[in-house]
């Protein structure tokens, strides 16, 4: 998360900037911080480093008086910005040119106590350069992004993509009025289908003919997915927990040194019927009703289960957070199940980035394909 770290500024000492103010200003035009739009995607890559390697980093925000503040005093906050370490920091506008940033990775022990540091630094240099009613023009804070927090949605972020909202929320309605055509078109098409298999569910096994399952949707919120049912009542789910938190981890038991698999392969819980149905992903229709609730999709990363998700990184957790489940994706029409974990989440997040109802309409017209080849399907 990204917590509080500092708010320091030393009291100024009466000390006048080194140079004229000619001489700051020339400074100034060889330092220029980087455009808000451009900080905040370096931001932005940064999260994403950091949550990938599971690290830090540090993001300094220095409150400006632009009223108050002189050209050449802004020159002198920037070259003392550059001073330490100008290669790995990044310098920019934060919000508009009334807030400066600066970020810088840490692979300290304490992170806090490091932004406490930098911020104290960041502080003193102001001291020297500035004249004391200069300094007073301007208020540093530190704060700390962790991959170890739980938090999965920074307050620090929320503000990185209002300008996109508007684009977003267009994007959205679209796909949505997609999701309802289609999914009303599906049941009303497959409702035929739907019954016979309902028909050899109930009759080849005891039990209800839907499954139903907590799964994890949208913005990690929890809803109840329905399946045909392909496994006899009351079975036992640890199998499938155990080898599911193996391939996240990236060891699943059960590929003897070939392709990874994501779907358990001669599942001894499956009922007569299941195997086919598994293998069709006809078991899979019911969710068109998910989909016109709105709780899921036609197109999106696959949901998972809330115990896959307590075994994810931080970097997996993006792939719940960015996008809304869906009946398919990317990853299924790319090698479905035969795929590592890591790269199957590289995909949803591949398709989060670059959604649009074309892309869901492309995917959709090649999902009938990888289902009929039935490669990576058990």
């Amino acid at each position: 998360m990204l917590s509080s770290a500092a708010n320091y500024l030393p009291a100024p000492a009466p000390m006048r900037p080194r140079g004229g103010a000619s001489r700051a200003a020339r400074r100034f035009k060889h330092s220029e911080p980087i455009s808000e739009e451009l900080f905040r995607d370096a931001l932005e890559r940064e999260r994403k480093r950091a949550d990938r390697f599971e690290e830090a980093f540090i993001v300094v925000l220095i409150t400006l008086d632009r009223r108050r503040l002189q050209v050449a005093s802004l020159a002198q906050i920037l070259e003392a910005l550059s001073q330490s370490q100008p290669g790995a920091d990044v310098i920019g506008w934060f919000d508009g040119e009334a807030v400066l940033g600066l970020i810088r990775p840490t692979e300290a022990r304490e992170p806090g106590e490091a932004a406490t540091a930098l911020a104290e630094e960041v502080g003193r240099e102001f001291t020297r350069r500035l004249a004391p009613e200069q300094a007073d023009c301007c208020s540093i804070r530190s704060e700390v992004y962790s991959s170890r927090s739980d938090a999965l949605a920074p307050v620090i972020f929320e503000s990185a993509h209002s300008r996109s909202r508007a684009r977003q929320l267009v994007g959205a309605a679209a796909k949505r009025v997609l999701d309802i055509f289609g999914s009303t078109f599906g049941l009303l098409v497959l409702s035929p289908v739907m019954l016979c298999v309902a028909a050899f569910v109930k009759l080849t096994s005891p039990g209800p003919v839907f499954f139903r399952q907590q799964r994890v949707g949208a913005a990690g919120q929890t809803f109840t997915m329905f399946k045909f049912r392909t496994m006899q009542v009351n079975c036992d789910h640890r199998i499938h927990q155990q080898y599911v938190e193996g391939f996240i981890q990236s060891a699943p038991a059960t590929t003897s040194g070939k392709e990874a698999i994501f779907k358990l392969v001669n599942d001894p819980r499956l009922t007569p019927v299941g195997d086919f149905l598994r293998r069709s992903s006809i078991d899979e229709i019911p969710q068109l009703l998910n989909v016109l609730r709105g709780e899921m999709s036609l197109v999106g990363p696959r949901p998972p289960l809330p115990y896959e998700v307590a075994r994810y990184k931080r970097w997996h957790r993006r792939r719940v957070l960015e996008a809304k489940p869906g009946m398919t994706g990317l990853w299924q029409v790319t090698g479905r199940s035969r795929t590592t974990f890591d790269d199957m989440v590289r995909l949803d997040l591949r398709y989060a980035a670059k959604c649009s109802v074309w892309t869901d309409v492309k995917i959709l017209l090649a999902t009938p394909k990888a289902v009929l080849s039935g490669k990576g399907a058990r």
